[in-house]
C-alpha cells in the first residue's frame, strides 16, 4: 500500500484534506437549487462508500509496504472494526446536523462555526489519546482559530441573508447556528475512534489486528452508510426545516443531481483517506487539526463565490477579514508544532 514517509508530504496530504473537507459543501449548494438536503445526503453517502472502495483497491493494494487492503481486512480485530464503525456513526450524526445548518444558515456560517468548534475540541481529544508535536505551539494555533471562529460568529449574527437577497435578523439563523454548534461538538469525537484502531507508529508493519488507513476509511464509510438508514430516515420524517420528505422523491431526481451528491461524498472521502494516511507521520492531533482548517476554505467559497455576505456593512467585512487572518496564523502554528 502507499505510505507517507515524510512530515512534509504528510502536511501536503493534510492540505488536500483541508481543501476537500472545505469544498464538498459546494455540491450541496449546487443540488439545493431543486433538491432537499435530506435527499442529497443519500447520494453523498453512496459516493463516499464507492470512493472508499476505489482508493482501497488502488493506493491501498499496491506497493511493498504495509498490508494490502483485502489481507488487512481479513486479519482485523473485531474491536478495531467496531471502533472505526462507531467513528462513522458519530461522524454521520454530526454531518447530518452540519448539512442541515448549511441549508439554513449558509456555507460561510455553518462550516466555520461547526467545523471550527470540532477542530478545537477534536485536537484536545486526539492529542490526549496520541500526543505528538509541540503542545504549546499546537494549542497556540488552536487558540488563534478560536478567535477566527468568534469573528465569524459575530459577523454571521449581525445579519442573515434572506431569499430576496436582503439581510435581516431571523429565527432561522439562530436554528442554523444551534445546529452548527451541535454538529461541532459531535464531530470532535469521531476521529479518535478511528485513530485508536490504527497502528499510527508503524504503517509499514502494523500490529496484528490493527487496521491500515485504507481499511479504516472503508469500514468508516460502512458505518456511515448503516447509520444513515436510521438517522437520515428520521430527519426525512421529522425535518429541521420544511415539510416531510418521502423516499419516492429521491427516485424522481435527475442523473446530474444524483451525481452531484455522489461527487460531494467522493470529495469528502478523498480528504478523509488522505488525513488517515498522513496521521502516521503527522500524528492524529496535527493531521486532524490541519484537515479541520476546512472552515477557511468553506468561508472563501461562501463569501467570494456564493456571495452569502453580499451587501454586508463595513464592520462585517472587517470581521470576515480578521477571520481569515487568524485562521491562516492558526494553521501555520499547527504546521510548525509538528516540526518540533
Amino acid at each position: 500500500m502507499f505510505i507517507v514517509k515524510s512530515y512534509a508530504l504528510a502536511v501536503v496530504f493534510c492540505f488536500i484534506t483541508m481543501l476537500c473537507w472545505g469544498s464538498w459543501g459546494n455540491t450541496q449548494k449546487l443540488a439545493a437549487r431543486n433538491w432537499r438536503y435530506e435527499l442529497f445526503y443519500w447520494d453523498y453517502v453512496i459516493g463516499m462508500v464507492i470512493f472508499s472502495l476505489l482508493i482501497c483497491f488502488t493506493m491501498g493494494s499496491f506497493g511493498d509496504g504495509g498490508r494490502p487492503f483485502v489481507e488487512d481486512l481479513r486479519q482485523a480485530d473485531a474491536g478495531c472494526l467496531l471502533s472505526v464503525a462507531l467513528g462513522g456513526v458519530i461522524f454521520n450524526a454530526a454531518n447530518i446536523l452540519l448539512s442541515a445548518s448549511t441549508s439554513i444558515a449558509g456555507l460561510s456560517v455553518a462550516f466555520p462555526l461547526g467545523v471550527g468548534l470540532s477542530l478545537v475540541l477534536g485536537v484536545i481529544i486526539n492529542y490526549i489519546g496520541a500526543p505528538k508535536g509541540n503542545p504549546v505551539i499546537l494549542f497556540i494555533g488552536v487558540a488563534l482559530i478560536v478567535i477566527a471562529i468568534i469573528c465569524n460568529g459575530i459577523a454571521s449574527a449581525r445579519t442573515v441573508k434572506t431569499g430576496s437577497g436582503s439581510r435581516t435578523p431571523g429565527g432561522q439563523n439562530a436554528k442554523g447556528l444551534a445546529l452548527a454548534v451541535a454538529a461541532g461538538v459531535l464531530m470532535s469525537f469521531f476521529y479518535r475512534f478511528v485513530a485508536r484502531a490504527m497502528d499510527l507508529e508503524n504503517f509499514e508493519n502494523p500490529a496484528p489486528g490493527m487496521l491500515t488507513p485504507y481499511t479504516a476509511i472503508f469500514v468508516f464509510s460502512i458505518g456511515v452508510l448503516l447509520s444513515n438508514l436510521v438517522f437520515n430516515t428520521l430527519v426525512m420524517r421529522y425535518p429541521f426545516t420544511g415539510g416531510r420528505v418521502h423516499y419516492r422523491e429521491y427516485f424522481s431526481g435527475s442523473l446530474s443531481t444524483h451525481l452531484t451528491g455522489m461527487l460531494g461524498g467522493a470529495v469528502w472521502c478523498l480528504g478523509t483517506a488522505f488525513s488517515y494516511i498522513a496521521s502516521g507521520q503527522a500524528g492524529a492531533a496535527i493531521s486532524y487539526a490541519l484537515g479541520q482548517g476546512a472552515p477557511m476554505v468553506a468561508a472563501v467559497w461562501g463569501v467570494f463565490i456564493w456571495k452569502e455576505f453580499k451587501g454586508a456593512d463595513r464592520k462585517t467585512g472587517i470581521l470576515l477579514f480578521l477571520m481569515f487572518v487568524f485562521f491562516i496564523a492558526g494553521l501555520a502554528s499547527i504546521i510548525i508544532s509538528g516540526g518540533n
